[in-house]
This record gives structure tokens, sequence and C-alpha cells, in this order.
């Protein structure tokens, strides 16, 4: 029976259940504070806009909700395991399986399980709805909530683009299509001279490919040491810079689905570039998800123990503590990664496997 890591199907329904009803009702409930909080500082702005109303608002909050589920489903199965096993717990459940024989391995099984299939729909989810929301989102945002582009949201639109040619520099607020199609739309170009210092700065609504260069629609210019500002005619800059360039160079991961963002990697690793912060976030598409498998061995602490003993509450917060510990780790490892202080695989593995060392030394050392 202890080589069995479901020795009852009715217990391991029973508390496959429980514990996706409580991660579901956690969930459920964080959502939604956060998403009324962020309508609180986000309505003012959008309804800002001439002709924005009610529709604007729902169709923000629907594009705020998948990024709000993704990032705090982690979060919910860490509470939703402390109130299952606290609850367990308290109610002599945990005492009448350990009882029964089970191990305290058997007792988490099913809830090791449910976090398994939770971290595989979350990896779905994020892959077929939160990368099109997030794209959707920042290209509305650039353009300050007005006019949404056409591509919003099919992972062609990129936002805050910065790209630089020698001593000059080209940002935008959108940039779509591909190719010799691209347009870029809320156009700067910044024409600097020796030191970097900027001598003028052009405006433009729109920019299209001009082979060479990029061909500024009405541009607007204002020169600097004569703060003299005046239209110009259409005006082509940036001569160096290519399609093939702006697309190296203009890449948003969170935006991009796991497969099209390995391809944009091949396509940076190919040109030389440096591939570091890429790389520790296609590897995080992995082990972020899998961070509800460790939340029930994290938890675990506040299963074991007598409830009488008067330590449940400390033990619950101490399971509290190690989840969001993992948190805290994960988010400092990528960024380190990001920036090249770590090797991106070890950025994003090594706090999953910490933690999985720890709470597997927890889980042991507190069964009695």
């Amino acid at each position: 029976m202890q080589l069995d890591f479901f020795p009852s199907r009715t217990l391991t329904l029973y508390l496959a259940r429980l514990f996706v009803v409580r991660i579901l009702a956690v969930l459920v409930m964080l959502v939604l504070v956060l998403l009324a909080l962020d309508l609180l500082s986000a309505t003012g702005e959008i309804l800002a806009v001439p002709g924005n109303g009610e529709a604007e608002i729902l169709r923000y909050a629907s594009l705020r909700l998948p990024q709000l589920v993704s990032r705090f489903l982690p979060y919910s199965v860490l509470l939703a395991t402390l109130i299952t096993l606290v609850g367990l717990n308290q109610n002599s459940e945990v005492v009448a399986m350990k009882a029964a024989g089970l191990s305290a391995h058997q007792v988490l099984a099913p809830l090791l399980l449910t976090a398994g299939l939770v971290a595989v729909v979350s990896f779905a989810f994020n892959e077929r709805i939160t990368t099109r929301a997030n794209a959707a989102l920042k290209a509305w945002e650039a353009v300050e909530y007005g006019a949404i582009p056409p591509e919003a949201g099919s992972g062609k639109v990129r936002t805050g683009v910065y790209l630089v040619d020698g001593a000059n520099v080209l940002a935008a607020n959108t940039l779509s299509g591909s190719g010799r199609d691209i347009v870029l739309s809320g156009v700067t170009w910044y024409e600097r001279g020796p030191g970097g210092i900027i001598r003028a700065q052009w405006r433009s609504a729109r920019a299209t490919f001009a082979n060479p260069g990029w061909r500024l629609e009405r541009p607007v210019r204002f020169d600097v040491a004569s703060a003299i500002t005046e239209r110009r005619p259409d005006t082509v800059v940036a001569e160096a810079l290519t399609p093939e360039r702006i697309m190296l160079q203009s890449v948003d991961a969170d935006a991009l689905s796991f497969w099209e963002l390995a391809g944009r990697i091949e396509a940076f690793a190919a040109a030389g570039r440096n591939t570091d912060e890429l790389r520790a976030k296609w590897w995080h598409r992995l082990s972020g998800p899998l961070s509800a498998l460790l939340m029930p061995l994290l938890g675990s602490i506040a299963a074991f123990g007598l409830a009488r003993s008067g330590q449940l509450f400390v033990r619950a917060v101490i399971g509290m503590a190690l989840g969001f510990a993992y948190f805290v780790v994960d988010n400092a490892a990528l960024a380190m990664g990001s920036f090249g202080g770590y090797p991106p695989l070890l950025a994003a593995w090594a706090p999953f496997v910490l933690f999985l060392l720890v709470g597997e030394t927890v889980l042991i050392r507190t069964e009695e």
C-alpha cells in the first residue's frame, strides 16, 4: 500500500474535488478584487478619449482578465492548498488517513495530481489566450486607448519600438505588418549630434519603408537650438535601418507563443545577437506554470501535526511564507537571467528545483 500513491479512488476524488473548488473560489476572489482596483485607475484614462464609453471599459476588462488569471493562478493554488489542508487537519481527517496507513505523500498525491493538471491548463491558457491579450492590450495602451490597430491581438502588432541608427534614434508607439510592408505609427526621430546631444526632434503619425530608409509622412520638426517648430514635407530618415533589423530589434516575448518565441530566439542567435533575456523567458514559459506543482509540497506543513497542539495557525503562516518566498526568488532569478547575471536555464529552473527540495525536506521533517 505504501508504494501505491492512489490507494483509494473515492479518497482521491474527494480530495481532488475539495482542492479544485477552493482553487476556483480563491482565483475568482483574487481576480475580481484586483480587476476592480485596476479598473478604478484605468477607467479615467479610457473615458478621456472622445468616443470611448462602456464598451471600451468592458473591452479593457476582457483584455486585462487573462493577464490577472495567468499571474495569480499559482497564488490561488498556494492559498487553496493551505485552506484545504488546514480544514482537513482541523476535522481530524488527516489523522484518519494516517491511521488508515497512508503516508504523507499518499495524502498529498491527489493534490499534486490536481496541481499538475492545473499546470497543463495554465500553459495552454497562456499560449492560446494570454499572449494574444498581451499583444492587444499593449497595442491599445500605446495609442492611449484610441483606435485599436486592426491587427492588434494577432501578434503582428508590436509596441514600444526603439531603434538605434548610428547616433540617431527612431522610436514608434506601434509596429504592424512585416518585411517591406511594415508600418510604424506614432513615430519620433531623434536627430543627434556628437556626444549624443539631441539637435532636432521629428514627429510623424506614420512612417513606411522607403527602400532605403523610412518615410515620415508630414512630419513636424522641432529644432532644439532655435526652439523653432515647423512642418516639413515627407522626409526619409534612418536609411541604415532595414526591415530585417527592425524585426530583430522589436520582439515582445510576452506577446509571442512558445513556438513563435523559439523561432525568434533562433533568428537572434543566427544574427549574432544576445539571446539571454529571451531564452530565460522561454524557459520560464515551462517552469512558471509548473510552479503550481510546488504549492501542495510547500503548504503541506499545515497538514501534519496535531490541530489541538495550538500551532496550526503558525504552520499555515509558515506554509504561506514558503510559497511567497518561492515567487520572490523566482522573480529575482528571472530578472538576473534577463540581465545576464545567471544562465537562462539556471534562472528559470533553479528556484523550482530549490523549493522542490525544500518542500520535500519540510514534508519529511514535519510528517510526525
